[in-house]
């Protein structure tokens, strides 16, 4: 069984890191997820140019937005989900500058994007781990920059379950999944605190496959003068 950790940092991309090397575990997760699809329109209209899928995974969004025609970079703390993301691109045919890194430390610099995806990422830590990656991705989106991200809710099913290792974030030392890492679950109070001074534009709380798997659904913009600082 693997440790649980305890101590709040992010960890959760070492299990993600096994599920991507086999062909099972990524199954589940090469589809475009329609929630990110329909917000294309919306980035056109918003003459979107760079992109950033943050965690990308295997790489299912990247792709996508590349072939939509954005000029797209992808970050994943797991060495396994950049491998398989650059194998997605180039049997895609598109373009993807794919990279290796923190959700704490983005490897880009200030007021690079225009746009960045965080789905299903930022809330593995507890809440100061969240906050420190609210912050970056602020840091590198470009003033009046959007922001598209899932968060945990407190009516997910496994809120309140294992360790609480601060406000809001669980430990399940028992789990088999990356619930043995740590997650951050938030209300509609705190999800709007944390992304401060980010303006929210729209938010739902649905679940996702599984009975009971709340999740946020949130698109977030920046101030005109806010810029990359956060």
């Amino acid at each position: 069984m693997t440790t649980p950790n305890t101590d709040g940092s992010t960890t959760a991309h070492r299990h993600w890191d096994e599920v991507w090397k086999t062909g099972d575990g990524r199954a589940d997760w090469s589809t475009v997820d329609p929630w990110v699809a329909d917000t294309v329109a919306l980035l056109r209209d918003r003459k979107v140019r760079d992109v950033l899928d943050l965690a990308c995974g295997v790489g299912r969004h990247a792709v996508f937005f590349a072939r939509s025609g954005f000029t797209c970079w992808a970050v994943d703390a797991s060495d396994t989900a950049i491998e398989q993301s650059r194998v997605a691109a180039a049997e895609a045919g598109v373009d993807v500058d794919l990279r290796i890194g923190p959700m704490s430390h983005l490897p880009y610099p200030d007021d690079h994007f225009d746009y960045v995806l965080a789905y299903n990422a930022i809330y593995h830590g507890d809440r100061d781990a969240v906050r420190g990656h609210v912050r970056e991705i602020h840091r590198v989106l470009r003033p009046g920059g959007l922001y598209q991200l899932t968060m945990l809710s407190r009516r997910n099913h496994n809120h309140g379950k294992g360790i609480e290792v601060g406000p809001g974030a669980f430990v399940q030392p028992e789990a088999t999944d990356d619930k043995v890492h740590p997650h951050f679950y938030c209300d509609a109070a705190e999800l709007i605190a944390i992304n401060e001074p980010a303006a929210l534009l729209r938010a739902h709380d649905e679940e996702h496959s599984a009975p009971g798997s709340f999740h946020w659904h949130c698109l977030f913009e920046l101030p005109e003068e806010a810029g990359g600082t956060g």
